[in-house]
């Protein structure tokens, strides 16, 4: 029995406008806002989330303000999402550089143009490549697509998705102003836990021989921040559900519960022996944070690293049904496009070759360039074009199953860095040159990868529409350039304020970058010679045993001991409201529909949240880098006021959702936004 012929929401031949200067203007617009916002929730928790839907959401309801299609709204989501993934694939990648060493500096005058080129490079790489494999996996009836079908489904809801676009920017604007009032010290927005209690237990901890080394211990446990009130981090948990939460926290709590304190009572007075001179000359808390930053986090990279290879590992038949799909493509070709109806109209492949060697040959410039060697420079060159189209389609066909959301891009770009780093190991190339080498074939590949996957969910949703193929390939390309162009400077002003505010810049726990860190830690530890592989053993032994154990992802534990524990235990905390809201729910009774009514407008609360406070730290780091001064209300903010803020927050999180549940008998709404 035959499948029934695909059927598109606008028939393929129905003349409605699709290309416009007001779509593509809007949409380039959201390209760079969105983008930086994710840049600043990258380098501060490690990881973005997909613009999809706020850029379907905005979109749909600035696009109806001139009466425009709903494949002019298609457009505008298109070109407005792909900043994201610019984003992702720079905050992943370029802070690596100068935590590397193989940079100076950040500065526009050294850093730009090279950061510039690694991102456009890597972005139009990643839209001819998947534009290869495009149709067999938009068609593939097998991948569900379940972000693209909830975007399209916004498209589709016209009244809905005017009032889902209020709801949206009331959101943002209570995001954004939580993290200004708690800038102007209107309230306090983190504090140490346990001060009071480390303080009173000083007279048991000096009994015995080891009563040094119990106060230090101790000392590591009073360290300890407490969440920060981050809409940002409440709204990433919500998102990403309270399974996935706990265990990103799980891994802080491993980290500041377990090891730090265990490695400050074993190393006890021989601490400075161990770390950075000055690292720890303050007190406990700068003692523990000295052996987090210097003991800790190494473990962690091995982690993470055996967690990476884990989920290549269980991801092989996809990966290689991926492949074949995509060799049956060019080796098949595809008909005439004058005999293609316009639903059906592509890039042609000729032109997709000819685009792939030209980006190949200004490769080969920038490598050589990078490396100072020339068969460095093309060896790289050629691994990066191979494997990233290996990755590249990987990555979408991740995403047909997973979504943009969950695609682990810092896996395939830790597998790229290896390979690239053991080549120039037995190349002879050292020292910073081939650090830098690697990490730029690394940079390429993360930027690749990311886009490929978010432009093949742009596909499958303009194929759910009825869009032209065509044009979305042409506008992500105009797209990507655009945002490769500007994504450096929001990565620039956010180090630069760090920097002014005292804190280190990248790496800091502010700025803390972690994929980026992990990038730089590994290529030097391969090509550098820098790395603890003692450590970085013993953390790749403790990832095998979470394998063993059949811990879900043992990649998010190590992602959360490598994190500053504020920002993993804000995520729980938005994580564990998510867990309340749906047990709320389920008691309540609520049918599917109303299930799916809650999940949605919790989506876009959540999303809100996010946006919003990520626009603003990027308007606070403006004010930081200007040296203007930011208004202060209390010298010593109450913490009392913050926690009612938090409380606030959660109750929010939790309760309006539920409001929106409507009547049993009402329909169901479009697919919910997961």
């Amino acid at each position: 029995m035959t499948a029934p012929k695909h059927r598109p929401f606008v028939p393929e031949h129905a003349k409605l406008k699709e290309f416009s200067m007001g779509a593509l203007l809007l949409g380039l617009v959201m390209c760079v806002i969105l983008g930086a916002a994710n840049a600043y929730l990258g380098l501060r928790a490690g990881m973005t989330i997909a613009a999809t839907y706020p850029a379907a959401v905005i979109s749909m309801a600035v696009v109806r303000m001139w009466k425009g299609s709903v494949l002019e709204e298609n457009i505008a989501r298109t070109a407005g999402s792909i900043g994201e993934s610019v984003a992702a694939g720079a905050v992943f990648t370029l802070p690596a550089f100068l935590i590397a060493g193989s940079w100076t500096s950040f500065d526009p005058a050294h850093a730009y143009w090279k950061s510039t080129a690694l991102m456009t490079v890597g972005s139009v790489l990643g839209v001819l490549f998947v534009s290869l494999v495009r149709r067999v996996l938009v068609e593939d009836p097998t991948l569900p697509f379940p972000e693209s079908v909830a975007a399209s489904e916004i498209h589709k809801a016209g009244q809905q998705g005017s009032q889902s676009a209020r709801y949206l920017f009331w959101n943002i604007g209570l995001g954004a102003l939580v993290q200004l009032l708690g800038e102007m010290q209107l309230y306090a927005v983190d504090k140490r836990f346990f001060v009071r209690i480390g303080e009173m237990g000083k007279s048991f901890i000096r009994l015995g021989p080891l009563g040094s080394a119990n106060r230090i211990a101790t000392g590591a446990i009073t360290a300890v921040d407490a969440p920060t009130i981050s809409p940002a981090y409440m709204g990433v948990g919500y998102v990403i559900g309270p399974s996935l939460a706990a265990l990103n926290f799980s891994g802080g709590l491993l980290a500041w519960g377990v090891l730090v304190p265990l490695f400050m009572f074993l190393l006890g007075p021989q601490l400075q022996q161990y770390i950075p001179a000055g690292a720890a000359e303050g007190g406990w808390a700068d003692q523990a944070d000295a052996v987090w930053r210097y003991i800790v986090r190494p473990i962690a990279v091995g982690g993470m690293l055996v967690g990476s290879v884990y989920t290549l590992v269980r991801m092989g038949k996809n990966l290689t049904s991926s492949l074949g799909r995509a060799l049956s493509e060019v080796r098949h070709g595809a008909p005439p496009m004058e005999k293609l109806a316009r639903t059906e109209r592509y890039m042609g492949s000729k032109t997709v070759f000819s685009l792939i060697l030209l980006v190949f040959l200004l490769m080969n410039a920038l490598y050589v360039y990078i490396s100072g060697r020339v068969l460095a420079g093309v060896v790289a060159a050629v691994v990066m074009l191979l494997v990233g189209f290996f990755f590249a389609t990987v990555s979408g066909n991740l995403v047909g199953m997973i979504g943009s959301s969950n695609n682990p891009i810092s896996g395939l770009t830790l597998s790229t860095l290896i390979i690239a780093a053991l080549l120039m190991v037995a190349m002879g190339v050292s020292g910073m040159g081939g650090v830098a080498v690697v990490l730029g074939v690394a940079a390429v590949v993360c930027v690749s990868s990311a886009v490929a996957g978010e432009l093949l969910q742009d596909f499958k949703a303009g194929y759910i529409l009825g869009g032209t193929p065509r044009t979305i390939q042409i506008v992500e390309l105009i797209a990507v350039v655009v945002a490769s162009l500007v994504m450096y400077y929001p990565l620039y002003v956010l180090q630069v304020a760090n920097i002014r505010s005292g804190g280190i810049g990248f790496g800091d726990k502010e700025l803390s970058a972690p994929q980026a860190g992990l990038m730089a830690a590994l290529a030097q530890g391969i090509v550098g010679g820098e790395m603890a592989w003692p450590l970085v053993f013993a953390g790749g032994l403790f990832g095998v045993a979470m394998i063993l154990l059949k811990v879900r992802s043992p990649m998010l534990v190590a992602v959360g001991m490598y994190l500053p524990l504020p920002t993993s235990f804000a995520i729980f905390l938005g994580g564990s409201l998510r867990g309340v809201q749906d047990w709320l729910s389920k008691r309540a009774g609520n049918n599917e529909a109303q299930t799916a009514r809650v999940e949605n407008n919790g989506i876009l609360i959540a999303s809100g949240l996010i946006a919003g406070e990520a626009l603003a730290g990027l308007v606070i780091g403006t004010f930081k880098y200007y040296d203007k001064p930011i208004h202060h209300f209390f010298p010593e903010p109450s913490y009392t006021v913050g926690f009612l803020v938090l409380a606030a927050l959660g109750a929010m999180l939790v309760k309006l959702p539920l409001a929106k549940a409507g009547r049993p008998e009402d329909p169901a709404p479009p697919a919910a936004m997961m």
